[in-house]
């Protein structure tokens, strides 16, 4: 596409040179320029593309999209100058792949905790209704049957209207997509055609990126500020800020609850190891997955489902069959009926959820351990949260590294135990090396007891120094809980 046709969705401050130029790709990465390449600048949190633009000439682009026009112009070289580097290559992708979500029914799922098994959950859903279907999530990327690995909850701007492009190709009907607080703040779903939005809870997290919990909220909500009106919005009626996710935005807006009146009603009947029994806006339901977080999932997942115009009894049969997301309250029982879990939770709240959760599963005399860790080059503030969590919720704590990146995990278990209660305190070891605190977790356990493994769920590796040694927690998990005991 000419360079020209590319700009037309954007306003430009400046336009230096010739724009009836051939563009044949789109970069912001400039080792990854090429000829005919429009290089974008955009400047990030660790690194400033306007540092590497003469590297991306070099490399064969043609043109470049910044926010400040270099001292040194080349020749033969077109320069769009923009407010917002970010926002307009948003639109400029869009265009440049034909804007793909137009042309798909899109959903997007927004919250601190739930959103993988949320978009999971209805990726496997409209499958299981004869629907080809696309899916963007934390754990992996896939069209229809085809696997494609995520690197990030949200892919940047231009991988992403590529992938929906492809989508598209394959014949998607419906794309679910989970939208993290920073693609929304990065514009990374900026120009996007949703057809709906989903709000799951909102916790403490993401504050070493946001500041704030305000700043966090702010950006969540303007997700919904942001939809049409011809879109939904589903949002937790039980959160506190539930409400406040749907107040300025002009789509059709719907609450779902399990504590008030809402267009989508549950209450829990049973909640036990073999699954939750409800009721859906009074009509009882069988489902595989396990908690009151699920109860939730579940609830955000029928209610989507009606809104993109779906059978009731159809979508709450089909629901009753599935499983959820993988590393998601994903539990394992041994021959000595040892309860083994692995869960993503790497929030004080999802950590909560999950023990809570436990707690009300178990009989009453089996022990909980839980292994758990914070990241490195994260929110440090919710490090003692954390640890405090584990400990009120667990009979045994042991803490340990999860992915501490460029930082010295035994400072991140000191971070952690900081502000710990003197009861808390008499509750917990450290075992710096994670597969040594899974096995220590397992010779503590006795018959019956319940051991979980928070914090990497799905992830099948462990992030040290910027190298990821291949490391899945339900792997070592079950390793340890299948060897005789002594």
């Amino acid at each position: 596409m000419q360079l020209h046709q590319l700009i037309q969705s954007i306003s430009p401050k400046q336009v230096l040179g010739e724009t009836h130029v051939m563009i044949e790709a789109i970069d912001i990465d400039s080792r990854k320029a090429k000829k005919g390449s429009l290089f974008v600048a955009i400047k990030g949190v660790q690194a400033d593309g306007h540092a590497f633009i003469e590297k991306a000439i070099e490399q064969g682009a043609v043109a470049v999209l910044c926010e400040i026009i270099p001292t040194q112009i080349k020749e033969g070289i077109a320069y769009i100058q923009v407010t917002n580097a970010q926002e307009a290559v948003a639109y400029i992708a869009k265009v440049f792949y034909g804007n793909p979500s137009a042309h798909i029914k899109l959903v997007g799922v927004t919250g601190t905790n739930g959103k993988t098994t949320i978009a999971t959950l209805l990726f496997k859903l409209f499958r299981s209704l004869g629907y080809r279907c696309g899916l963007i999530s934390t754990v992996q990327n896939q069209i229809d049957d085809e696997i494609v690995p995520a690197t990030h909850t949200t892919p940047d701007v231009i991988s992403l209207n590529a992938l929906l492009k492809r989508m598209v190709e394959a014949g998607c009907s419906h794309v679910f997509m989970e939208c993290s607080s920073h693609a929304i703040h990065q514009h990374r779903i900026t120009g996007l055609d949703f057809t709906g939005a989903l709000f799951s809870n909102i916790t403490h997290d993401h504050l070493d990126y946001h500041k704030t919990f305000d700043e966090y909220i702010r950006v969540k909500k303007s997700f919904f500020d942001q939809l049409s009106a011809n879109a939904f919005a589903i949002s937790n009626a039980d959160d506190k800020r539930g409400e406040v996710m749907l107040q300025n935005t002009i789509a059709k807006k719907y609450l779902y609850s399990l504590k008030t009146l809402a267009s989508f009603k549950g209450k829990i009947l049973e909640n036990v190891l073999t699954g939750l029994v409800m009721l859906v806006n009074d009509k009882e339901v069988h489902f595989r997955l396990i908690g009151e977080f699920n109860a939730y999932n579940l609830l955000a997942v029928y209610g989507a489902a009606i809104c993109l115009g779906e059978d009731s009894d159809t979508v709450l049969q089909a629901l009753s069959m599935i499983t959820g997301a993988e590393g998601r309250f994903d539990y394992i029982i041994n021959a000595q009926k040892m309860i083994g879990i692995v869960d993503y939770a790497h929030t004080p709240d999802a950590l909560e959820n999950v023990l809570t959760t436990i707690k009300k599963l178990r009989k009453g005399h089996e022990q909980i351990i839980t292994v758990v860790g914070c990241g490195g080059d994260r929110d440090k503030t919710k490090r003692p949260i954390m640890a405090q969590a584990a400990c009120d919720l667990s009979d045994r704590v042991i803490l340990t590294s999860d992915n501490p990146r460029t930082e010295d995990p035994a400072q991140i278990l000191v971070d952690m135990e900081k502000g710990l209660s003197s009861a808390a305190k008499r509750k917990y070891i450290t075992v710096i090396d994670r597969r040594e605190a899974i096995k220590t977790a397992v010779d503590m356990a006795k018959a019956e007891d319940i051991i979980l493994v928070a914090g990497k769920g799905h992830e099948k590796y462990q992030d040290i120094k910027g190298v990821k040694y291949p490391f899945d927690d339900k792997a070592v998990l079950q390793e340890f809980l299948n060897q005789p005991k002594p």
